[in-house]
């Protein structure tokens, strides 16, 4: 453990991309095959299920610390992370021992047999094995909240200058459902890929963000200077659900998001269409709500996410379907490599001979003369219930990761309010003591009424001015959340809006985010939940 703490601390203590993959190469050529192999499953997002509830362990840990309540409740809002303010209050260890990541790991999931008792005895002991920054990771860890400064590209590219491997073979592999117990460092490294895994999606291509302006003519010339001619490129609306991988292989349909579940149980309706296609075939595409020739807001899609049992009720109030933009794999054959054009007449060949196309639907291709004809198109977004469109090169091969040039988004502009912050919380990480986290209020019949919570958008210099403002003019405290007093307005932006019956406010945004702080207005000018109300489409 101490040296996945020391590579922890070494990540976080540096921005630059190149000492980065300097510390991770260093530290992958000198632990175990088993720690390196748990380290990737730690870095993408493969944690050790939570065998402790946090409140076990926050009083094991004031016992030890032998500190009150109050004390160590005053601790945490400061510090603003469990597992750092823990560390932080614990006595010094009496002893030490070097167990290796693997070993701990083991340990944790060895938890789900043991009583309370013997847990706190482990936890305990465990705690007075180690210093002070192992006990922040390891904290982390077991509370399932670890997460590490460093992007899954630069640890990719840390293991392909290791082996040799090219970054794109690396990445495929580590896509899908493997497990750190049962995938080895030798299975990731070997020269042929040996895996018998038919579920194994491919990495997602993603794409570029065209920087918007308001100037219709200004944008159309920029577009002819990004872009070149328009000829030369297809257009498709940009759709507002889960970006998704449906794989037929071997008789078995498997579907996987782009944030790496399997999640084929949760879309049944897909299922038969995707058994009707040629064995071996690899789609890329939007799964979205559907009804009467239309996709549906993305609320209703939210309505099965997450969601263990799909009844009757919630298949018939959320229907669905899959917008197939690419074909990836045809007929067992990897064909990401062909022209875009190319795997466009496949995909459209296989949709033409099916006989599922309320469910099998093809993203249509927008027609366009010129980069000005677009724009003008795009400004009906919201009327398609899409977000923009997305640009791709025709004759462009399906790439890994996010890559410029051949791939773009160009979304519609976010609607937008002018609130009020009405309260504050401090955030995590490097920004554990400063208050970065608001909840914004518009006017309903002369009282200011929360609707949306938004922690992005300001730079570091107006996040100190913000929290200088808020440790100045606190009402009232309420655990971690600060009452402020009404007198900052920021521009809130957000790509959707829905009535909810969870809200006060009787509405739902879909990522707000802060635009800009109006410094120029007055809280008598922000506006009302009759405006917001009216956004709802």
């Amino acid at each position: 453990m101490k040296a996945f703490a020391q590579l922890f601390s070494s990540l976080d203590e540096t921005n630059k991309t190149n000492e980065k993959v300097r510390v991770l190469k260093e530290y992958f050529s000198s632990v175990s095959d088993a720690d390196k192999i748990h380290t990737l499953a730690l870095f993408t997002g493969r944690k050790p299920k939570r065998q402790i509830n946090s409140t076990f362990v926050k009083v094991w840990a004031i016992e030890m610390a032998k500190i009150p309540q109050w004390l160590f409740e005053e601790s945490y809002s400061v510090v603003g992370d469990l597992g750092e303010t823990i560390a932080l209050l614990l006595p010094k260890n009496l002893s030490s021992q070097d167990k290796s990541l693997t070993t701990w790991i083991a340990e944790i999931n060895a938890l789900s047999k043991l009583n309370e008792e013997e847990k706190k005895s482990w936890l305990t002991n465990s705690w007075a094995q180690m210093d002070q920054q192992e006990r922040f990771v390891f904290n982390k860890i077991l509370t399932g909240s670890f997460r590490v400064g460093v992007s899954q590209s630069l640890i990719i590219k840390a293991l392909s200058e290791i082996s040799g491997l090219s970054s794109q073979v690396l990445t495929h592999r580590i896509m899908g459902n493997w497990d750190p117990d049962s995938f080895s460092y030798t299975q990731l490294m070997q020269e042929e890929d040996g895996s018998e895994d038919t579920s194994r999606p491919y990495p997602f291509y993603l794409a570029y963000a065209i920087q918007e302006t308001s100037d219709q003519s200004k944008s159309a010339e920029e577009m002819e200077q990004i872009l070149g001619n328009p000829n030369d490129w297809q257009a498709e609306w940009k759709w507002d659900g889960i970006r998704a991988q449906a794989i037929i292989r071997n008789g078995e349909v498997y579907i996987w998001t782009r944030g790496e579940e399997l999640s084929t149980e949760k879309f049944p309706e897909l299922h038969p269409f995707l058994l009707s296609l040629p064995d071996g075939t690899v789609l890329d595409g939007e799964a979205i709500c559907f009804a009467d020739n239309c996709p549906l807001p993305f609320n209703v899609l939210q309505t099965r996410i997450g969601r263990k049992n799909l009844t009757k009720k919630i298949l018939a109030d959320s229907p669905m379907a899959f917008i197939a933009y690419d074909c990836l794999e045809y007929q067992g054959e990897d064909i990401r490599s062909f022209p875009l054009k190319e795997r466009r007449a496949i995909l459209e060949n296989m949709h033409e001979k099916s006989t599922h196309k309320d469910i099998f639907r093809l993203s249509p291709v927008v027609n366009f003369d010129s980069w000005q004809d677009l724009y003008q198109l795009r400004l009906r977004s919201r009327e398609e219930n899409a977000e923009g469109f997305m640009l791709k090169k025709l004759d462009s091969a399906y790439l890994v990761g996010r890559k410029k040039g051949d791939w773009w988004k160009w979304k519609v502009d976010p609607l937008s309010v002018d609130a009020v912050m009405i309260y504050a919380q401090k955030g995590h990480g490097r920004r554990a003591d400063l208050y970065t986290d608001y909840t914004f209020a518009v006017w309903d019949q002369g009282k200011l009424v929360p609707f949306a919570k938004a922690y992005s958008g300001l730079t570091d210099k107006e996040i100190n001015q913000v929290d200088y403002f808020v440790k100045r003019n606190t009402l009232e405290k309420f655990g971690p959340v600060r009452t402020v007093k009404p007198a900052l307005v920021f521009e809130i932006g957000f790509e959707g809006i829905n009535k909810s019956n969870r809200h006060k406010s009787g509405v739902a945004l879909r990522f707000p985010r802060i635009l800009k702080w109006r410094k120029d207005k007055k809280i008598e000018e922000a506006d009302t939940l009759e405006m917001l109300q009216n956004l709802i489409i």
